[in-house]
């Protein structure tokens, strides 16, 4: 049978999500626990391949396995194994036309600032501390430019090997909720660190360091150069994985 999987973590101590021979990933991680627990090995299908440090709310995942355990108690016996930095939230039985990347339709993903005078200590590992007064209105503003259908090399990392850097953003929302500001963005695919490079280029923006209309100029000249620097992986969050099409879906409405 082929199970879906619904997983949360804190990306604080891995490598990212994917397999890797230079660290600990939560990939992994998550086969290990699961081979404990049905005797198996399987490879876990993950929707989005989330980079060193960064975390999820709901990252979808599938594997395909022979094993006894009922595929909504497999959540349970996981769970059992794996480290508190890990959780499978759900775990169902999936239709076998069912990938966890290849049928998503969008992600959704949030960057959070954390805007005070001093760092938190709390937060340290999910917000990126920022300082003075941030302009949510300008940020907003150059928020628009990024919305849409665009090519957006300018907000690639250098190190990608993707050749089409054309991508759809449905929603890209700047809300303030004091001390946090939240970058909420919901894309058809990314670009690699693409969100993080928006999320620094938007607060550059709020510090007034540059203008709204220049996001649009970065945009149109396609020149990674010309935006800002990547914001720390630590402040990034997968929220959500969809599949269903998008449009008029309540899930992007601005």
């Amino acid at each position: 049978m082929r199970v879906k999987l619904v997983i949360e973590y804190d990306g604080t101590n891995y490598a990212g999500w994917q397999r890797q021979k230079n660290g600990i990933t939560v990939q992994e991680v998550l086969e290990q626990a699961f081979c404990k627990a049905s005797g198996e090995r399987a490879v876990i299908h993950g929707a989005g391949r989330t980079d060193a440090g960064v975390h999820a709310e709901a990252q979808v995942a599938h594997l395909d396995t022979n094993c006894t355990i009922p595929a909504n108690k497999i959540s349970y016996a996981m769970n059992m194994l794996l480290p508190p930095d890990i959780r499978v939230k759900q775990s169902a039985e999936a239709g076998k036309d069912f990938h966890a990347r290849f049928s998503a339709k969008a992600k959704t993903y949030r960057y959070t600032y954390y805007n005070d005078t001093h760092a938190s200590a709390i937060y340290r590992n999910t917000t990126t501390h920022v300082h003075g007064r941030i302009d949510i209105r300008a940020m907003k503003i150059a928020a628009e430019y990024i919305r849409g259908t665009h090519d957006f090399a300018c907000f690639c990392a250098s190190g990608s090997d993707v050749t089409d850097t054309v991508r759809t953003v449905y929603r890209l929302a700047v809300t303030s909720d004091e001390p946090f500001i939240h970058i909420d963005v919901t894309g058809s695919g990314f670009l690699y660190n693409m969100v993080r490079i928006i999320a620094g280029t938007l607060i550059d923006v709020g510090q007034k360091k540059v203008s709204p209309e220049h996001v649009k100029d970065v945009i149109c000249g396609r020149d990674r150069t010309k935006a800002s620097a990547t914001a720390p992986a630590r402040g990034l969050t997968l929220k959500e994985i969809h599949y269903t099409p998008f449009g008029k879906d309540k899930d992007i409405d601005a």
